[in-house]
């Protein structure tokens, strides 16, 4: 068995191979001299850390018990299915009898000129370190991109005292699966905290001295800063699926069991887009922590011959301050959305299909106030539920009990 990508997919997937009693090789491949590592505290806790470490997924110790071979970093250069081997960048190659692709999404590049060293990206530890280092008192941080990494690192730089702008081409922030009222309680939180956020504004022209960076916005408006990030989203990693002939749909394209137009070759996490049976078989994409983590274990089960069927629903969260957001299911499916507040500011936004199935649920509150409300809704939209509005919107009644009819 060989992995082609070291993240939190990659490394599940090998772990749960071991966990199968799997007893043949496993070959974990990453492009990155750390161990495998969890991304999400890349934008949170690694930003207002004074000392960011990786966290590791399996340590150099549980990988070598569970005979897990781990090379890196080192990149895979081709796959050769007639050959069934893939070659690396160093001169080496493997075989394998399966092959999993998980080598997660790039982010989206800006291209224009102007660019310079102190407009960067955010994708590994070593891009969470170098912006890291511009996070202090009286020091001015521009993101380009009002989705959930900027905002989270604008929520980070705000905590250690940087001045943090962001700006939005869109109408607002969290244009993609985040409803409006949700989006406005996060920009509101923003404002409040300081940060500065600035939508339906396109960048007209960068330039970056050395010393600072100067946006140039389309409305004639100029933003000086020490640093700009720029996070407007990201693309599916697929040249080596592209150029070994397997197909490719918004990623590499794979069944309901994870399998590409290679019978011997998976994919999955964030470079794979698939059907989803919950939504008639739609077929979608995610960049998600756990969709990442489910996958990588449905994919070990299955080269191993399980045949199982994708049954997960997308489930999403973001810490900006004190709030948290989650999002269960897709809200673009929905025709009616239900209000239930919870106290505190908190609150859930059910989101119904045509024929009044539940399909999405989105919730915010300080700390966990909606975690367990939006699992119970996760629950529901799993079993295709059609609960009356009325139960939805009463926070006298408990969705546990919904579940039971």
């Amino acid at each position: 068995m060989v992995i082609i990508g070291a993240g939190e997919c990659g490394a599940r997937a090998a772990l749960a191979l071991r966990g199968l009693s799997y007893n043949g090789p496993v070959t974990l491949i990453g492009a990155e001299p750390h161990l495998p590592y969890e991304r999400p505290p890349l934008s949170k806790e690694a930003m207002v850390t004074d000392a960011p470490e990786v966290r590791p997924i399996a340590s150099e110790a549980e990988l070598a018990a569970k005979a897990i071979t781990h090379l890196r970093p080192v990149s895979v250069a081709s796959i050769g299915r007639t050959a069934k081997a893939v070659k690396l960048t160093d001169g080496r190659t493997l075989a394998y009898d399966r092959l999993l692709l998980a080598m997660g999404a790039e982010p989206r590049r800006l291209t224009m000129p102007g660019l310079g060293d102190r407009c960067v990206y955010l994708r590994t530890f070593n891009d969470a370190l170098a912006i890291r280092g511009h996070l202090k008192s009286k020091s001015r941080i521009a993101i380009i991109g009002g989705g959930f990494i900027g905002l989270e690192l604008a929520a980070a730089a705000r905590k250690l005292g940087a001045e943090a702008v962001v700006v939005e081409a869109q109408p607002r922030i969290l244009m993609r699966g985040v409803p409006a009222g949700i989006a406005a309680v996060i920009h509101a939180a923003h404002e409040a905290n300081g940060a500065e956020i600035v939508c339906n504004a396109g960048i007209a022209a960068i330039h970056d001295d050395g010393g600072k960076v100067r946006l140039t916005l389309s409305d004639s408006r100029m933003i000086d800063a020490d640093l700009v990030v720029i996070g407007i989203g990201a693309v599916p990693s697929t040249r080596l699926a592209k150029e070994a002939g397997l197909d490719i749909e918004n990623g590499v394209a794979v069944d309901e069991t994870l399998r590409t137009s290679d019978p011997d070759i998976f994919a999955a996490g964030d470079c794979c887009s698939f059907p989803l049976p919950v939504y008639d078989g739609r077929r979608v994409r995610l960049e998600a922590w756990r969709n990442a983590q489910e996958q990588g274990a449905l994919a070990a089960r299955n080269m191993l011959g399980a045949s199982e069927a994708v049954s997960s629903v997308p489930w999403f969260w973001s810490d900006q301050y004190d709030l948290t957001l989650q999002i269960a299911g897709l809200s673009g499916e929905a025709e009616t959305v239900v209000r239930r507040d919870l106290g505190a500011g908190a609150f859930i936004l059910f989101h119904l299909a045509r024929d009044g199935r539940l399909v999405a649920a989105s919730g915010i509150g300080p700390g966990n106030a909606v975690a367990r409300d939006i699992r119970l809704a996760e629950m529901l939209i799993a079993g295709r539920a059609t609960p009356a509005q009325a139960d939805l919107a009463s926070p006298d009644v408990k969705l546990k009990a919904l579940l039971g009819r």
